[in-house]
């Protein structure tokens, strides 16, 4: 079974940083990308990163690019998404979901998402 925990979210002023957690068991990272996706207070949801299975391949949505850097920790099960310079538009509920092997296009074709965890951007 499939099972995905995210943690590290919170409040935080802008320009502040949060690092998100993403621990997997169930499966081994080495054969899923995982992505982040986000749903934004707009009601939007966003996929906001991805981390493909090799662990190489990275795929950014563009107001993220160059600050919320992903990354994985295969002892620990775990990807990260450090998010740097936080903004206001940055806010919203984030969740991780694992896909095969290749990050998926859209959200939509994440099979499964986590429960989520809230970000908020606020002074």
């Amino acid at each position: 079974q499939l099972r995905f925990v995210e943690s590290g979210g919170g409040l935080v002023q802008p320009g502040g940083s949060l690092r998100l957690a993403c621990e997997v068991s169930g499966f081994r990272l080495k054969n899923y990308a995982i992505g982040w996706l986000r749903h934004s207070p707009r009601g939007e949801r966003e996929h906001v990163s991805c981390l493909g299975a090799s662990g190489k391949s990275t795929v950014y949505f563009d107001s993220v690019k160059g600050r919320f850097p992903i990354s994985r920790d295969n002892a620990k099960n775990t990807v990260y998404m450090q998010m740097n310079n936080l903004h206001p538009d940055d806010a919203g509920v984030y969740y991780c979901a694992p896909s095969p092997i290749f990050c998926p296009d859209s959200p939509a074709n994440y099979p499964h998402w986590g429960q989520g965890i809230r970000v908020d951007v606020s002074t």
